[in-house]
């Protein structure tokens, strides 16, 4: 049950939102450890942090760099998985922030900074979400229905994902949820632990439209590709990773904002809480190899970005 009223901290009949909020501003301005974390603990969340982002960013950014200077790469298919990059090197780039804010111990950014952090941390995270159901029906509909994406069908779906994903992730600084700093106090995101009306119908709302909605898009289209195609021809992709990586990199996330929506939160340990965000940042990895450098084609765009010399040479030959 949540009380109005705090009866322990600053202040009987102090607000618990003002109360909480203001403990967590304090906490993360300042080098004081936070509550329920160790020194090496907090450094710890930071190595891991740092790892996954410049893991993330190095893979993304190989990436987009062979999608820009391998023409055979400019295909309306290649867009979508250009955007899945993208989306991927915005997460990456949130917790390179993140990480380098948990190995000073500290928000350095103030409160402006957490609400840009929380929004660009969202929006990224939405489009990556969107992108790989995009990805997921752009290979139906080409293995499927045997017709290429035209270009006018992959740009409107890349528009979509980031126009709805900033639309979604604006959302919370209009006044529909809120963003604030995580346990760690080093880094910002959706604030769960208030769990009131706001927070409950955002959630529900927002989940159903990217999460759930993008994993049944995902889920069917590669179902339907392995019926139709599995039993005649051999299929190029990977058909269980993507849906495997939204479930098992976004689940937990998924998981612990539910929990705050029915129970209290504060049942859960702080380290506990950060732990979805430790998998999720394993993504932006994760995606890069099954989307990208797994493709024969990307390889030879990677190879052409890394040995230009070599390139030139195979071309006058």
């Amino acid at each position: 049950m949540r009380w109005p009223f705090k009866r322990e901290g600053p202040g009987f009949g102090e607000p618990e939102e003002s109360g909480a909020a203001g403990r967590k501003v304090k906490m993360a301005e300042s080098r004081s450890l936070p509550r329920g974390f160790e020194e090496l603990e907090v450094l710890a969340v930071g190595t891991v942090l740092l790892v996954e982002a410049l893991a993330g960013l190095s893979l993304n950014s190989l990436t987009i760099l062979s999608f820009c200077k391998s023409p055979e790469l400019r295909t309306p298919s290649h867009l979508l998985v250009l955007s899945l990059a993208l989306a991927d090197s915005g997460v990456s780039l949130n917790a390179l922030i993140a990480a380098t804010s948990s190995l000073l111990r500290r928000w350095p950014y103030g409160s402006d900074g957490c609400q840009a952090h929380g929004f660009q941390g969202f929006a990224t995270a939405l489009a990556s979400i969107c992108s790989s159901a995009a990805i997921a029906w752009g290979r139906y509909h080409h293995y499927c229905t045997r017709c290429g994406l035209a270009w006018n069908t992959a740009i409107s779906l890349v528009l979509f994902v980031w126009l709805s994903s900033a639309f979604w992730a604006a959302l919370p600084l209009l006044g529909w949820g809120h963003y604030d700093y995580e346990p760690l106090g080093t880094c910002c995101t959706l604030d769960y632990s208030r769990g009131d009306r706001n927070f409950i119908s955002f959630l529900f709302t927002m989940a159903f439209f990217n999460f759930l909605l993008p994993i049944f898009i995902t889920l069917t289209s590669y179902r339907l590709m392995e019926q139709k195609v599995g039993k005649t021809g051999h299929l190029q992709v990977n058909t269980t990773l993507p849906a495997r990586t939204l479930l098992l990199g976004w689940g937990p996330y998924a998981l612990l904002y539910l929990y705050a929506a029915i129970v209290d939160v504060t049942a859960i340990s702080p380290k506990l809480q950060m732990v979805p965000a430790l998998i999720a940042k394993m993504v932006p990895a994760i995606n890069a190899v099954n989307y990208a450098l797994g493709s024969e084609m990307v390889h030879r765009g990677i190879w052409q970005c890394l040995s230009p010399q070599r390139n030139k040479w195979d071309r006058a030959q």
